[in-house]
């Protein structure tokens, strides 16, 4: 079976849905499934075998990300999906609509994961227009685009929920990201340390995802206010890069906080981000937007105990409350909790020892085979159409 996945994203650009696509990618090969990319052109990327890259231009004021070429991804996505049994659109803007029209062209079927919540997510770079109308059309926006396909994947039963309260008909299908369990249980930490002048006996809380504001890190620097009463030479470790990067730079520095928090930038996920998570002694996260969040299962197979906010796509993973404690949605206590874990870890030992086990349970593989599942089942009617003598079979 040969499926067409179509994203405004990929890497180098690393974010949840680049991660999300790459896993699938290369998970859906065990299971049969060939797997074919139409993706930007950030640079100068080596030719890679499947994969299209689409030309484009900067966005303003996100150096990160690309703009394609409304012609030109159209016309590859034709081009690579013709003999392919299925499309899946990964992203809602240019790649939803040239894959969508192939898919409508050559007869296929055609899925599309919604990887972002956009009613909470557009207010944070739209911040003149009133929040209101945003929403709404937010809401409009989604449920068109869903309701336009033969089948929606979701990565949280939240956002189920958050899309049938849209008016979304189209079935939609509860099937998170797994992860690699191996790559994130061979880290070595004390090396990171090392390299990056981080004492062996401090205590490191960490962070790990694109610098943005619907990210909620200002909450993680206003709790480490609290959190430093409890344990005064806590470093709060913060990876990965983004469009708030300045503001929350300013932001450390009017709390008093600089030789309390270190930005570090995207790490490699081969290896430097592994080491990362090893490194660090607890792992922390408050954004009330996610529609999954990967890292913290990334954390938890590092047996990296979780404390995080449960909101959204992430009560999923945290409500169970295995390898996670979450606090309630409040900075004092947040932090306060935060404190009571770097000071007494001991008396956590139960949430990094339940970490690496309750992750197994999220394993790539494990999704992988869902998803040819559902692959097979939409796709079964058109291989019957045009192979009509497997009809018996």
């Amino acid at each position: 079976m040969r499926v067409l996945m179509v994203s405004d994203v990929y890497f180098p650009r690393v974010n949840g849905v680049s991660t999300s696509i790459e896993t699938f990618r290369r998970t859906l090969a065990e299971q049969g499934v060939e797997v074919r990319l139409v993706v930007p052109r950030y640079g100068d990327e080596s030719q890679e075998g499947g994969v299209v890259r689409v030309a484009g231009r900067a966005v303003p004021g996100d150096r990160e990300d690309r703009l394609v070429s409304w012609g030109a991804m159209h016309r590859a996505v034709l081009e690579s999906a013709r003999d392919c049994d299925l499309i899946h659109i990964q992203t809602p803007f240019v790649a939803h609509y040239a894959g969508l029209k192939a898919a409508r062209t050559l007869g296929l079927p055609v899925i599309a994961t919604y990887h972002t919540l956009f009613e909470e997510y557009l207010q944070h770079y739209a911040r003149l227009v009133p929040s209101g109308w945003l929403r709404g059309q937010a809401r409009r926006f989604s449920r068109r685009q869903c309701n336009q396909l033969d089948a929606v994947v979701v990565p949280s039963s939240a956002m189920r929920q958050r899309l049938e309260s849209y008016g979304v008909t189209t079935p939609m299908n509860v099937l998170p990201t797994g992860i690699p369990l191996r790559q994130f249980a061979a880290g070595d930490g004390p090396a990171f340390r090392r390299a990056h002048g981080i004492a062996e006996s401090r205590p490191l809380a960490l962070f790990v995802g694109r610098v943005a504001h619907e990210k909620n890190i200002g909450f993680l620097l206003e709790a480490l206010l609290q959190t430093r009463q409890l344990c005064p030479d806590v470093l709060l470790l913060i990876a990965g890069e983004g469009p708030a990067m300045a503001d929350l730079k300013k932001r450390t520095a009017e709390l008093g906080l600089q030789q309390s928090v270190l930005f570090i930038g995207y790490l490699d996920r081969k290896q430097a981000l592994p080491d990362c998570y090893a490194a660090a002694d607890v792992f922390v996260f408050a954004s009330r937007t996610e529609t999954q969040g990967l890292v913290l299962l990334e954390a938890m197979a590092a047996g990296l105990p979780v404390i995080a906010l449960a909101e959204m796509g992430t009560v999923d993973i945290l409500a169970p409350g295995r390898g996670a404690f979450s606090p309630p949605d409040d900075v004092r206590i947040f932090g306060e909790a935060l404190g009571h874990y770097l000071s007494r870890p001991t008396a956590w030992r139960h949430l990094a020892e339940e970490a690496p086990v309750y992750a197994r349970e999220w394993s790539d593989s494990a999704m992988a085979e869902r998803l040819a599942v559902l692959y097979r089942r939409l796709a079964r009617p058109v291989f019957m159409a045009e192979n009509p003598l497997n009809a018996a079979v």
